[in-house]
């Protein structure tokens, strides 16, 4: 009775008061052939409460998270310390059940919380404004794309080599549905960035509306970008810079430091588990002079009628995004909760404190690539990086991946599982270090390089 209150008597007045004798007579116009003969024979029969959650347990237990053992992935999610005070904090009422801030007379609290997210992401990526958030990071390059198409009236986006597969998955996807040109530039992670960095200035036209590249790239080269930007502004292009691990603007030179147009970020790093893969919260900041093309959400800070200082949501209605071609974006609300937890964590952890986790992300990822490229037939192809660099093997990237998940050991993301039809990457590994990561995980997994190679 917990899920069913219904009982036998009143199913038969319900169907008395509606006209019919059976639940069956309901499905009358439903043809023959679109109907089930019986049960599914692959399905069991249902079963006691206490007997499903075993099974799903049981189903559960086959896979190996990355909390449960040595993990050293990454590849646009990554494994970061969240404090207990951020989920204690997002428990609160009026963040937990607040509804959407479009009353600011009730709203304060949320409007402020995303105010000074907007403020945190616009210091981070070295850019004048930001949004609310989007709802990650692939669909907010797409809508970076989107609007450089907007500001420039141009129909071509040119993407780098070095975007997130899955980033441009969802660009080429919009591409389709909305009606413009990718001209993606093929990925070759053995070139040296400066020449990856020439090649899209090559390729920079006056039918081009962005350029868009990824900082650290998703074989986590670092690349300095000003002469693209200066390329871009050269023939009235846009430069998108992608970051997908946020905590690296704790060390790097920030995008709009570089002349960034528009900077789109994965902000999961900060304040968000990986999930299982969600959910996650899209940055999106650019130049003030795009701001009103910009996409999603935006709080402003005002005042009322007696004078005191409030926060509203603006330049952006909800009316606008039922205007169908006419709206910015279809895009009709924002990560709020995950915003939240991103700007709470990074509150805790304060400029210094931001600037100390990323310093000791990078310095146990060169430790460790050190280590890595002492192991006889092992080599770190990058000649730069943050936390996350590829490694060049002997054998099948996926093939050792699957032996050290025995151990068990996450080692890392095999290239060919985001390149599948490029044979001449199968050898490739992709590496993340974060703060979680011990020595002695490092040490374990070299151990067993040197034994298996």
């Amino acid at each position: 009775m917990r899920y069913l209150p219904l009982t036998e008597a009143d199913r038969r007045l319900m169907l008395a008061r509606i006209g019919v004798a059976a639940v069956d007579d309901l499905f009358a116009d439903v043809p023959a052939e679109a109907r089930l003969p019986g049960p599914l024979p692959d399905l069991p029969g249902h079963q006691a409460e206490f007997d499903v959650e075993r099974m799903i347990g049981e189903l559960a237990a086959k896979n190996v998270s990355a909390g449960a053992c040595p993990s050293f992935l990454g590849a646009g999610a990554y494994r970061h310390h969240v404090p207990a005070s951020v989920d204690q904090l997002l428990l609160r009422g009026e963040f937990l059940t607040s509804y959407t801030p479009y009353q600011p007379e009730v709203s304060q609290g949320t409007l402020q919380a995303l105010f000074e997210f907007q403020t945190q992401v616009a210091l981070l990526t070295g850019m004048e404004v930001a949004n609310a958030s989007l709802y990650d990071g692939a669909t907010a390059c797409a809508e970076a794309v989107m609007m450089a198409n907007r500001v420039t009236g141009r129909r071509k986006a040119l993407v780098s080599g070095g975007l997130h597969p899955h980033y441009r998955e969802v660009v080429e996807t919009m591409a389709r549905a909305t009606g413009f040109a990718v001209d993606v530039v093929q990925a070759d992670p053995f070139q040296p960035g400066r020449l990856q960095v020439e090649a899209l200035i090559g390729r920079v036209d006056a039918e081009t509306s962005c350029v868009v590249v990824q900082n650290p790239n998703f074989f986590g080269r670092l690349r300095d970008f000003s002469p693209l930007a200066e390329a871009c502004q050269a023939q009235g292009a846009l430069l998108v810079v992608v970051v997908t691990e946020v905590v690296s603007l704790g060390l790097v030179r920030p995008p709009g430091e570089m002349g960034a147009d528009i900077v789109v970020a994965e902000g999961q790093s900060i304040g968000n588990a990986l999930g299982f893969g969600g959910p996650h919260v899209g940055l999106f900041a650019c130049k003030q002079q795009y701001l009103r093309q910009m996409p999603g959400r935006l709080c402003g800070q005002t005042v009322d009628a007696e004078g005191r200082r409030g926060f509203v949501l603006t330049l952006s209605t909800r009316e606008q995004h039922i205007r169908r071609e006419k709206a910015t974006s279809n895009i009709c609300t924002n990560s709020g909760l995950c915003a939240l937890a991103f700007s709470i964590h990074l509150s805790l952890l304060g400029e210094e404190g931001f600037s100390q986790l990323a310093e000791y992300n990078h310095a146990q990822a060169v430790w460790f690539a050190e280590m890595i490229g002492q192991v006889p037939g092992c080599r770190v192809i990058n000649d730069s990086f943050f936390n996350e660099f590829t490694v060049e093997l002997p054998m099948a990237a996926a093939e050792l991946v699957e032996k050290m998940a025995e151990f068990p050991i996450l080692a890392g993301v095999p290239v060919s599982r985001l390149y599948p039809d490029r044979p001449d990457l199968d050898n490739l590994l992709l590496v993340a270090v974060t703060e979680l990561n011990r020595i002695e995980e490092m040490e374990v997994l070299i151990e067993l390089l040197r034994r298996w190679l």
